[in-house]
């Protein structure tokens, strides 16, 4: 009964450290450090901007891609535009995943007359979120109807798909 109690503290305080390094991934702005969970921008010029996305550690690449398109969207409607076009994008993923790991290890001494050999074997398990996703594009603006093109998206749309029941603080 001893040795229960502070195992099982010793469980709860590791599983807190975790619930407190996780930063949940919600559509909104950047608050100011590059690394910071939200969308940022750069106008390059007139139609044309590079929205960048960045998810918390753990976030799923496809609500990353959505938010970078949602943002884009938001933009191309703000500025009087009907439709935009991914000219470019390029994904970073930031940290590592720490998967299981398995080890063996084997090792021998000698004492005088005595000797001894032992065996040892170890395991890790990911108890992280995972590694970080950010998702930027480049993309040109549009009016009219929307070009028939797997990179051309219609603002109103992604709105209407992507911007319902999104995380937004």
């Amino acid at each position: 009964m001893k040795i229960t109690k502070p195992l099982i503290a010793a469980t709860l305080a590791g599983f807190l450290l975790a619930a407190c390094a996780t930063t949940p991934t919600v559509y909104r702005a950047q608050l100011g450090a590059p690394n910071d969970v939200g969308y940022s921008e750069y106008r390059l010029e007139a139609g044309r901007y590079r929205v960048t996305f960045q998810g918390g550690p753990g976030a799923k690449e496809a609500q990353i891609a959505d938010y970078a398109l949602l943002r884009a969207a938001e933009l191309a409607l703000r500025d009087g535009y009907d439709w935009f076009r991914i000219a470019d994008r390029s994904t970073n993923v930031s940290g590592y995943d720490r998967g299981p790991r398995v080890s063996v290890g084997g090792g021998s001494a000698s004492f005088g007359r005595r000797s001894s050999v032992g065996v040892g074997l170890g395991t890790s398990f990911n108890l992280g979120p995972g590694p970080a996703v950010s998702r930027s594009i480049e993309v040109v603006f549009g009016k009219g109807a929307t070009p028939r093109d797997r990179d051309a998206y219609d603002a109103r749309d992604v709105v209407k798909n992507v911007g319902y029941g999104r995380q937004r603080v």
